[in-house]
């Protein structure tokens, strides 16, 4: 199979938010940005709107096309926190956010008041790490907002997801739960437009999962929707290869370009200057095109 094949092996070319659709021809970024004192990789770098404000335009300056605003760790082993709490660390960063960016903004939380007070004040898209298992009221208020929804795999709870981790069948797992996110979804009113799913990078599954499911994520084009991929900075990065959690770049982009020519369109960074760079070029190979001139 060609490269070029091998990219344009999705079927969805559009991704459609509260506010606008993506086009999907090129790949699109999600930054990162934890406002949390935990998260296992910017846990605590950004405690205040002014200090997340700045992450946030260094991102839109580096290439970012959205910015995804978590205010509750899902690392292993993370303890959920009360959605008072979480409102209190997203809400200031969200607000700045609409305020001073011209960048979408994406809020990453599993549940539905933390969504629609951020959809409220101008978030688009709604990153749901559950795929809708965990607050029955997300799937109506996409519907009602018309904001983007990504479902992702998970096992478990992040509490515990990394405890008995066992497939039978990985991918066909994978694909035919986040089939049964997706019809969730659309039975209580969204468009299928409004979808993206997500395998689920860490999420239930051993360093030897991950790399299969980005070996293997052609498989879920088969549903239809695009695809995102998180693999940033990631503990499957350090188990292969040894590396701390800082110095997980370079091994960050080759994930994130493997899963380019798998049909992933949609990157979750927290890297973004640099993963931009090196998805337009790996895009630009696929494709066989330049927009520069020739030397």
């Amino acid at each position: 199979m060609s490269g070029e094949r091998m990219a344009d092996r999705g079927s969805a070319t559009s991704w459609r938010t509260a506010r606008r659709a993506f086009d999907l021809e090129r790949p699109v970024l999600m930054g990162v940005l934890n406002v949390t004192p935990d998260s296992f990789s910017d846990g605590g770098c950004f405690p205040g709107q002014a200090e997340a404000l700045r992450r946030m335009e260094e991102m839109q300056a580096g290439g970012a096309d959205i910015v995804d605003i978590g205010g509750e760790s899902s690392r292993p082993g993370a303890s959920p926190v009360t959605e008072e709490e979480e409102l209190r660390r997203v809400m200031p960063a969200v607000e700045a956010a609409a305020r001073h960016l011209d960048l979408p903004i994406s809020i990453d939380t599993t549940k539905s008041g933390v969504a629609r007070a951020a959809l409220d004040a101008g978030a688009e898209v709604v990153n749901d790490i559950s795929g809708l298992r965990f607050d029955p009221g997300l799937p109506e208020l996409a519907a009602e907002s018309g904001a983007g929804l990504v479902l992702m795999h998970i096992r478990g709870e992040p509490r515990t997801m990394q405890r008995d981790i066992h497939y039978d069948d990985l991918m066909g797992e994978i694909v035919a739960e986040l089939r049964g996110s997706t019809e969730r979804a659309l039975a209580a009113g969204c468009r299928a437009e409004q979808l993206v799913v997500d395998p689920g990078i860490g999420f239930g599954k051993t360093a030897e999962h991950n790399l299969a499911i980005i070996n293997q994520l052609g498989d879920l084009l088969e549903l239809g929707y695009p695809v995102l991929i998180g693999p940033s900075r990631k503990s499957f990065i350090g188990k292969t290869l040894g590396l701390e959690v800082g110095e997980r770049l370079e091994a960050t982009i080759a994930a994130c370009v493997v899963a380019l020519l798998r049909g992933a369109r949609i990157f979750r960074v927290h890297d973004v200057m640099e993963a931009r760079r090196a998805l337009d070029m790996a895009e630009a190979i696929v494709r066989g095109s330049s927009g520069a001139g020739t030397d």
